[in-house]
């Protein structure tokens, strides 16, 4: 009883004492609120005029982006051959001659190269007068190619990281390659087991197919590109007379399933660094453990030719002019011999940096990739030219006395087409720098590669990228704004997704530190992905004549760059993310409801996010409106000092005049607990089985790089109980949703700036 009464006494003296310091300081505040919103408001800079000039014609240069494009593409430039480095090259003396503060950041990381391949094809019934297949697997240069001669610098066709050997076995047909394909050959009494296993990209990450037949059994994958998705299916022809990929055009890439130098897992690949050996990395679980390589149209279908056996499902076909597509075994055998080296190969980054004169220990970062499989004009280059012409234009703004409040950090990264390794590269070597003081990482990877607008975004980010889209012309229509094309089909609202997937360099920032992130791009896939033929004739030719799509990419880019550079108060909205949280809870209680799993905690912890959002987006519009005289628009000059008055004294705060004029450490305060909120879906013991993967709510799928879902450590659970049908494996479903939630509360905790 004394100690209630000795609580409920302490209240009502401070509720008394709260009341007298509010009417003595409104009353105070009241004498000289002229006084103090003329100060305000003359201290505040002309911000909104530099975001407006950055949009305009008169500093936006199409004509420089496609030269900066024609220069990058000139030869292929993969990671760690000299081409590549004479690119970043070009890149950091195109930065220096802006003055702009530029350097290079170099890591010594293990890539693989191409020694010797070799495909036949035989039959064991075949007449003696049939000869093998012996496949050239060779990319023909087309009639007038303007780069004949740098074409034949391509390296030859193969999968970056491909398990070397030799194999020999009966083709089996396996669709695209995924879990479900597999399933589905099982059910049909299809035997995969030491069998080379045939499959066509186009839905999951190439890395993913050669592991799903490893899975299933096959000793060897053949990946091919399929006329039904990259050759037009019709009669349009192709490159160079039509967009689409020829029939001699392979895809090449990675089948490397993890993010950054495989011998370096989790620290940067520095001079002299503590390496993996070879048999470390492959038990590491992220490098094939059978040999592949990626074949064209044309040998695939001859392949295809091969193989007897069941007639495959309608949705397994492939054009309406091709083979009947059949599931084997055989008879068609294939003998797969493949030869790579791995070496040691210095990467470049390119660093530049425009210093925040406010708050020059907050970074916005933006950053694209420079490395290309061959002349890369759409992948990766096409970011690069977008990234240069946004480098050109903040230059002019500082030229008409634009400076940033926080820092802006430019990347351009190497060897991301081995597996994101620049870039994660420079994470692991910055990560508490980046975890402590990087307020965004804004990437664009192939920034044009046709029209229509498609962005990704950790949810926070989504206001502010449909704010940006509203104010820059649609490159197809200029009577009508990105944002009006973007959200016209199919309900009137823009689609963003989210990063959970591999593909791109915003992976190590998300998933690994936590960082709130967004890629943007015109155009989503093209036929000619990863071949020879991605040259600047197809970017010219199909994917963007008049370099429009590009200046408007640096646009959007740009100005979601100075919004988060310059606006006062960030522009994040953890709501969106509650909401969407809430929504993805529901789905999976539907799924696992009847398995005993209780999802109580996550949407009670759901529940504290929205709740903390709320909180501080009222917070944040109170000091907004104060701090840019808006509250007295908005209310009577002492509803509105009343409205801080009681936010400071609910706090335990006094409040004094001078404060009130500009309380910079309130608005730092407020800034860095919606900057530090997303490092709180992070846990450092990261997933279960990939501990690199630390961000519970976005990581790539198990058996998609490419794909991925919400909640991946419980996904991962979910799967493995399914599999397994245990109590005991249901169990470690629940443990796997207390830890999400468990994240999530203390996401509300960061938003609320308060101890327990």
């Amino acid at each position: 009883m004394k100690k209630q009464w000795s609580e409920s006494h302490s209240h009502n003296y401070t509720k008394s004492k709260y009341s007298m310091v509010k009417i003595s300081i409104v009353s105070f505040l009241a004498i000289g609120i002229a006084t103090s919103f003329s100060f305000v408001l003359s201290s505040s800079s002309p911000k909104s005029y530099y975001h407006s000039l950055y949009k305009s014609n008169s500093i936006s240069d199409n004509a420089s982006i496609s030269h900066d494009l024609y220069m990058l593409t000139r030869r292929p430039h993969a990671a760690g051959t000299e081409a590549n480095a004479q690119a970043a090259a070009y890149v950091l003396s195109t930065l220096a001659s802006y003055s702009i503060n530029s350097h290079i950041v170099s890591y010594d990381v293990s890539l693989t190269y191409p020694i010797s391949r070799s495909l036949v094809l035989t039959q064991p019934e075949q007449a003696s007068e049939q000869l093998p297949v012996v496949f050239d697997l060779r990319q023909e240069i087309y009639d007038g190619d303007p780069y004949a001669d740098a074409a034949r610098e391509v390296l030859p066709s193969f999968h970056a990281y491909a398990k070397s050997g030799t194999v020999r076995g009966a083709v089996v047909y396996a669709n695209y390659g995924r879990v479900e394909d597999f399933k589905r050959l099982k059910e049909m009494g299809v035997n995969v087991t030491e069998s080379i296993v045939l499959a066509r990209y186009g839905k999951i990450y190439r890395g993913d197919i050669v592991n799903n037949a490893f899975e299933a059994g096959a000793i060897g994958a053949i990946v091919y590109t399929d006329k039904k998705d990259y050759g037009g299916g019709g009669d349009e022809g192709w490159f160079p007379e039509a967009k689409w990929m020829p029939p001699s055009g392979v895809q090449v890439g990675s089948v490397y399933d993890g993010a950054g130098d495989p011998s370096t897992p989790g620290w940067p690949s520095i001079q002299g660094c503590e390496r993996l050996s070879d048999d470390e990395v492959e038990k590491q679980g992220n490098v094939p453990l059978i040999p592949s390589l990626p074949v064209s149209a044309a040998d695939g279908e001859t392949i295809i030719r091969s193989v007897g056996g069941q007639v495959a499902d309608a949705d397994w076909q492939g054009s309406k002019d091709g083979p009947t597509y059949r599931l084997g075994p055989g008879p068609g055998i294939l003998n797969l011999t493949y030869t790579g080296k791995k070496a040691i190969e210095t990467i470049q980054n390119v660093i530049s940096i425009i210093e925040g004169v406010e708050e020059p220990d907050r970074f916005v970062v933006l950053g694209n990739h420079r490395d290309a499989w061959t002349f890369g004009a759409v992948d990766p280059n096409s970011g690069t030219a977008a990234l240069l012409e946004v480098a050109r234009r903040l230059r002019k703004l500082e030229k008409r006395g634009w400076k940033p409040r926080r820092t802006i950090v430019l990347c351009n990264w190497d060897a991301e087409e081995y597996g994101l390794i620049g870039s994660t590269e420079w994470v692991e070597d910055n990560r508490q720098l980046l975890a402590s003081r990087a307020v965004a990482y804004l990437n664009v990877d192939c920034a044009v590669s046709g029209a229509g607008f498609h962005a990704s975004a950790t949810p926070q980010l989504d206001k502010l990228l449909m704010k940006t889209t509203r104010q820059v012309d649609d490159p197809e229509n200029s009577s009508q704004s990105i944002y009006e094309s973007w959200a016209a089909a199919p309900d009137n609202s823009p689609t963003i997704e989210r990063l959970g997937g591999g593909g791109s360099d915003y992976a190590a920032f998300v998933q690994h530190i936590g960082i709130a992130s967004a890629d943007i791009s015109f155009g989503r896939g093209y036929p000619v992905y990863h071949s020879m033929y991605d040259d600047f004739v197809w970017m010219e030719k199909f994917g963007d004549p008049m370099f429009r799509r590009h200046i408007a990419v640096a646009s959007v880019w740009g100005l979601l760059t100075l919004q988060l550079a310059d606006e006062e108060f960030l522009p994040f909205d953890y709501l969106s993310y509650a909401y969407e949280l809430q929504e993805k809870a529901k789905e999976l209680e539907d799924e696992i409801s009847d398995k005993g799993t209780r999802l109580a905690p996550l949407f009670e912890s759901i529940k504290k996010l929205r709740d903390a959002a709320t909180k501080i987006n009222q917070e944040r519009k109170v000091w907004q409106d104060f701090l840019s005289g808006q509250g007295l628009t908005d209310m009577s000059a002492k509803d509105s000092i009343q409205r801080i008055v009681n936010i400071q004294a609910m706090e335990g705060k006094r409040v004094w005049p001078w404060m009130l004029k500009r309380d910079k450490v309130k608005v730092r305060e407020i800034n860095d607990r919606l900057m530090m909120a997303e490092r709180a879906f992070t846990d450092a013991e990261g997933l279960s089985g990939r501990p690199w993967y630390k961000h519970l709510i976005y990581a790539p799928s198990k058996h998609d790089d490419y794909g991925s879902n919400y909640f991946p450590g419980i996904d991962d659970a979910i799967e493995k109980a399914k599999s397994l049908g245990t109590p005991e494996s249901w169990h470690l479903v629940q443990h796997q949703v207390w830890r999400v939630s468990r994240a999530v509360r203390h996401v509300s905790q960061v938003l609320n700036g308060e101890l327990t």
